[in-house]
Parts: structure tokens; C-alpha cells; sequence
């Protein structure tokens, strides 16, 4: 299948110095290299750009990094705003991250089938709390969209025989939990 040379230059020309940087010249076919070059070229004159390609723009804490977000790259689209709002949260709360491009194995039942997907990543010992963040300032609006949408669709009855300690009582009791963990562990360890 030919390379959309047009897609190509248009989704480059999107992304971020980061996530440009991110992309492993050598996965992609001839065409997109061809392309990839000409974005770079675009962007040389910018002295931190420079730096960044002279660098590797690879932390050392990559190689023990973790997953945080991830999404299939389709052919037609973007990477889309999702991953650099979760990205800028990251950096936001101070948390280093990087956006990265790798090849997808075989998916099935999906037409057509992904070949890559981004992958934003941060050190493996951060991977609880940029999770966190994440959840508090991306995923959990839109809970909180979908929850209100939620009540309004209930009954006058309904809505007073609803109770949010109920109805996410698992949420809540993993609050409890993971607070009387932390709490027995400073107390193990005297502090």
C-alpha cells in the first residue's frame, strides 16, 4: 500500500519537537523517511531544536520507563489532542515524560489495522503518581461529564434514592485502603 504523502507531511508537520524526535527514522518506509527528513529540515534553524536532535532527545530513564497512556496510530488521524493535554499535565506536575512511536503487533478485528501507537512514557518509579495526575486532570472531567449526564436522566425518586458512597463504593474503599496502607507503613518504618 503506497505511503499518503499528504497525511504523512500534515502529521509530522502536527506534532510536537518531542514526539518528532520520538520517531525511529529507520522503521519507517522510504516515502515517510523522505518526509520525516523534509519536517526536520523545517525545523533545524531553531538552536533548541538542535540541541534536542544532537542530544537523542533520550532521558536516561527510558530504558526503565512505563506506560502511562497509549493510543493506536490509524492511518487518516492525528495523534489527537488527548496525548499532548496528558503529556502537558505531566510537565505540568513536574513529571518528566516523553511521547514515543513504536510498532503495534498484529490487531485483529479492526479495518484498518493499526501498524504503530504512541506511547507516553515516564520513569518507572513516577508511574503511580503521573497515573494519578492523569486520572485528576484529564480522565476524571470527563467522569464527572458523564456522571452529571448520568443524574440528570433520574427521577425526581431516583436521584434521592442515589448514593455516591454506594454507587462507587469501590472507589471509596480504595481511597480507605490505600490511606491506611501508607499510613501503617510510616508506622513500620517509625516515621
Amino acid at each position: 500500500m503506497p505511503a499518503d504523502l499528504k497525511f504523512l507531511r500534515e502529521h509530522y508537520a502536527s506534532l510536537s519537537d518531542e514526539a518528532l524526535l520520538a520517531i525511529n527514522r529507520a522503521e519507517l518506509v522510504e516515502a515517510a523517511q523522505r518526509c520525516y527528513d523534509e519536517e526536520l529540515a523545517k525545523r533545524k534553524p531553531d538552536p533548541e531544536f538542535d540541541e534536542a536532535v544532537e542530544a537523542g532527545n533520550e532521558p536516561d530513564w527510558l530504558e526503565d520507563a512505563a506506560e502511562v497512556l497509549s493510543r493506536a496510530d490509524l492511518p487518516g488521524t492525528l495523534p489527537g489532542a488527548e496525548l499532548e493535554d496528558a503529556r502537558d499535565a505531566l510537565e505540568a506536575a513536574g513529571i518528566p515524560c516523553q511521547l514515543e512511536l513504536s510498532e503495534m503487533t498484529e490487531v485483529k478485528d479492526v479495518s484498518p489495522a493499526p501498524t504503530h501507537r504512541w506511547r507516553l512514557l515516564v520513569p518507572g518509579a513516577l508511574n503511580q503518581r503521573a497515573t494519578s495526575v492523569l486520572e485528576r486532570d484529564i480522565f476524571n472531567t470527563e467522569f464527572e461529564s458523564e456522571w452529571r449526564t448520568h443524574l440528570e436522566m433520574l427521577s425526581d425518586d431516583e436521584l434521592r434514592a442515589m448514593d455516591p458512597q454506594e454507587a462507587f463504593c469501590g472507589l471509596f474503599d480504595r481511597v480507605e485502603r490505600v490511606t491506611r496502607a501508607y499510613d501503617e507503613e510510616l508506622e513500620r518504618r517509625g516515621i
